[in-house]
C-alpha cells in the first residue's frame, strides 16, 4: 500500500478504542469477529510479503493484541506453516476475546510455549503481538527480553496494530521497541505512527479496515490528518510578476548569507512574483551576483525598515539573523507589522525572548528552537511532539511547523502530519528552503494554513525526489530547488 493509498485520517489510541466499541454495540459486530479479521489481514500481508515463508514464530502478550496474534498462528497452521508461539504471560491471565482466540489456536493443533530468554529464533518470520495501544509504562522485565530478541533476529518482522514499545499516541518508544519491517493498523491508523520514533521502527505501514462501515467513522472525530498535496491552480494567461505576490526576507548577519539566500531563492522556485532580501551590506551584493533575481538591498537600518516592508505582501523573519545588536534592531522593527509573517531561526529566537503573540505567524521550529519557545527541553519536546506542538501555538498564536521525522502543523482548528522526507534533510539549509517554500506560496495567495502544510509536503516531496536521484547521503539544501519547480508545475 502507496502513502497515496492510506487514509488521511489519524486517530489516538481512545479514539481508535471508541471506533472499536461503536463498531461492536451499535453495529453488532462480534468482538471476536474483529479479532479474526485482524488476523486474518495480517496473515494475508504474511503471503504478500514472504510468500516462500514456511516457518513462523509469534510473540504474544496478555491482551486482544495477542488473540489477534493467536488468530494468526491458527491460520498459518491451516496454511501448512510450521508454528511457533511464545507468551510473555501466563495463558491463564487471558480473557474475553483472546482467550477464546488462545483456545481456538490449541484446538487446531498448536502448541504455545513459554517464551523462555534462551529459545533460539530462527524462523523466517516473526509476528510481534506483545503489546499493542494501551502501553502507558516503559517496557522492563519478559517483554524487553522478548523484544531484544525480535531486534537480533534476522526475520522478516511484521507487527500488529503498532510495534510493541511505541506509545501509538506520541511515537515515542518507551524504553525499548520492536524494530518492524512491516506494521499493520487496524481500524483507525494511530497518529503516533508518523512521528517521534515511529519512522524508525514501523517499517512499510499497511491499514486493514476490518470492513468496519463507514457510519462508525461519523462518529468519532479524528485527532490529526496526514497532508494531501493539492496541485497549485494554473494561471492565468495574462498573469504578472505583481499578481505573484512580493517577499521581504531579512535576515542574514555577518557570516550568514547563504541561509537568507537560500529562504529567497526558494519562495522564487516555487512562485513568488518578486523576492527582495534585506542584509547586512556586505552580503547583499555577493547575493545579487550569484542569484541576480533577488533584489538585495544591504542599505538597511532598522529605524527605516517598516517603510521598507510596506510594499510586502509575505515578510520572512529570521534566516541567519544572527543575535547581534543589529539583529535585535531588525527583529524589533520587523515583528510588530502586521503582515503575513514566517518566524524561522533567531527570528524564533528572538520571539522566545519576547513572547510576542500574532494570529499572523507561521512559526517553523526545530526541536531545540521548539525547547526554547516552551522553555523546556528538547526531550521534554520529543516526548510529546503533538502536545509540543500545540503549546508553541497557543502561546504565540497562528500556525506552528514543528520540524523533524513526521513534521506536525498546528493551526487552532487542525493538527496535520507530513509522511514525506528522507535523513538526508539531516543538513543545515533545509529549514531556511522550507521557510521559503511557506512564504512563496502565501505570496501567491494560499490561505496560512494551506501555505504551512503543502510547504511543509512540497518541501519533504522534493527532498524525497532528490534522494532518489543521488542518495540521501550528501544531499544539500540547494539540490531542493529544481524539483521544487517540477512539483509547483
Amino acid at each position: 500500500m502507496s502513502r497515496q493509498d492510506l487514509p488521511l485520517e489519524l486517530y489516538s489510541a481512545d479514539q481508535v478504542r471508541e471506533l472499536d466499541r461503536t463498531a461492536i454495540d451499535e453495529f453488532c459486530i462480534p468482538g471476536y469477529e474483529l479479532m479474526c479479521r485482524a488476523g486474518q489481514s495480517v496473515f494475508e500481508r504474511v503471503k504478500a510479503f514472504c510468500p516462500e515463508a514456511r516457518s513462523c514464530a509469534i510473540f504474544c502478550g496478555g491482551g486482544n493484541n495477542a488473540g489477534d496474534g493467536y488468530v494468526i498462528a491458527r491460520l498459518a497452521i491451516a496454511a501448512g506453516m510450521e508454528v511457533t508461539v511464545y507468551s510473555v504471560v501466563e495463558v491463564s491471565k487471558l480473557k474475553g476475546d483472546a482467550l477464546t482466540a488462545y483456545r481456538d489456536c490449541i484446538d487446531s493443533g498448536c502448541k504455545v510455549a513459554a517464551y523462555d530468554t534462551k529459545a533460539l529464533l530462527g524462523e523466517e518470520v516473526i509476528i510481534d503481538a506483545l503489546l499493542g495501544t494501551g502501553l502507558d509504562r516503559e517496557v522492563e522485565g519478559l517483554y524487553a527480553d522478548a523484544i531484544a530478541a525480535i531486534n537480533a533476529s534476522r526475520a522478516f518482522v511484521i507487527a500488529v496494530d503498532v510495534p510493541s514499545g511505541l506509545n501509538a499516541d506520541t511515537g515515542k518508544i518507551m524504553g525499548c521497541a520492536v524494530k518492524a519491517d512491516l506494521t499493520v493498523s487496524f481500524i483507525g491508523l494511530k497518529k503516533g505512527l508518523f512521528t517521534g520514533d515511529a519512522p524508525d521502527y514501523c517499517g512499510k505501514i499497511y491499514y486493514a479496515s476490518l470492513d468496519i462501515p463507514n457510519a462508525v467513522f461519523d462518529k468519532v472525530d479524528c485527532a490529526a490528518q496526514r497532508i494531501r498535496y493539492l496541485q497549485p491552480p494554473q494561471r492565468s494567461r495574462c498573469a504578472h510578476k505583481g499578481h505573484n505576490g512580493h517577499v521581504i526576507v531579512i535576515g542574514g548577519d555577518l557570516g550568514y548569507s547563504g541561509a537568507i539566500r537560500m529562504a529567497g531563492e526558494a519562495a522564487l522556485r516555487v512562485g513568488a512574483g518578486l523576492v527582495t532580501v534585506l542584509t547586512r551590506p556586505e552580503h547583499a551584493i555577493l547575493i545579487n551576483s550569484s542569484r541576480p533575481e533577488l533584489m538585495c538591498r544591504g542599505d538597511i537600518e532598522p529605524k527605516c525598515i517598516e517603510t521598507i516592508i510596506d510594499s510586502a505582501d509575505v515578510l520572512v523573519l529570521g534566516p541567519g539573523l544572527g543575535r547581534s545588536d543589529w539583529s535585535k534592531g531588525l527583529f524589533d522593527a520587523t515583528i510588530r507589522a502586521a503582515k503575513p509573517m514566517v518566524i524561522d531561526a533567531d527570528g524564533l529566537n528572538w520571539l522566545a525572548d519576547s513572547s510576542q503573540y500574532g494570529d499572523h505567524f507561521i512559526l517553523t521550529p526545530h526541536p531545540g528552537e521548539a525547547s526554547r519557545l516552551l522553555k523546556c527541553s528538547v526531550s521534554e519536546v520529543e516526548h510529546d511532539r503533538f502536545a509540543a506542538v500545540n503549546s508553541i501555538r497557543r502561546q504565540y498564536g497562528g500556525i506552528c511547523v514543528l520540524k523533524g521525522a513526521g513534521t506536525l502543523i498546528a493551526s487552532h482548528h487542525h493538527v496535520a502530519v507530513a509522511d514525506v522526507g528522507n535523513p538526508g534533510m539531516a543538513t543545515g539549509g533545509m529549514g531556511d528552503v522550507l521557510t521559503g517554500v511557506i512564504a512563496g506560496l502565501l505570496a501567491q495567495g494560499f490561505s496560512n494554513w494551506e501555505s504551512a502544510e503543502q510547504g511543509v509536503y512540497i518541501h519533504g516531496l522534493a527532498a524525497d525526489a532528490a534522494a532518489a536521484d543521488g542518495g540521501e547521503r550528501g544531499l544539500l539544501a540547494t539540490d531542493l530547488m529544481p524539483y521544487l519547480r517540477r512539483l509547483v508545475n
